[in-house]
């Protein structure tokens, strides 16, 4: 079955980095377009960064351009999400997802890995 499951996230105060991590099984990876979403408490789900099934296409949303990187491995089926200069704001649960179209209307999901950006 698919599997997709993250790992990386923490606590890190204002200005710091993390990386995360999302192994992906159960399905053809390196055919499928990749991207991480978050959700902050009390608010929806939102869009962060995609990456198309080569790695050549990414995209940001405004808010993290600049400061995010996403990247994948199709050998080790895995994509990465680099966050630098963390802010407060990117306080949120932050999910993983593969859809291979890339229309993240009804995408695989995984089970979220918390990250929380001290002041």
């Amino acid at each position: 079955q698919v599997q997709l499951v993250e790992s990386g996230g923490g606590l890190v105060q204002a200005g710091g980095s993390l990386r995360l991590f999302c192994a992906a099984s159960g399905f053809t990876f390196s055919s499928y377009g990749m991207g991480w979403f978050r959700q902050a408490p009390g608010k929806e789900r939102e869009f962060v960064a995609t990456i198309d099934w080569s790695g050549r296409s990414t995209y940001y949303a405004d808010s993290v351009k600049g400061r995010f990187a996403i990247s994948r491995d199709n050998a080790k089926n895995t994509v990465y999400l680099q966050m630098n200069s963390l802010k407060p704001e990117d306080t949120a649960v932050y999910y993983c997802a593969a859809d291979l179209r890339m229309r993240w209307q009804n995408p695989y999901w995984g089970q979220g890995t918390q990250v929380t950006v001290s002041s």
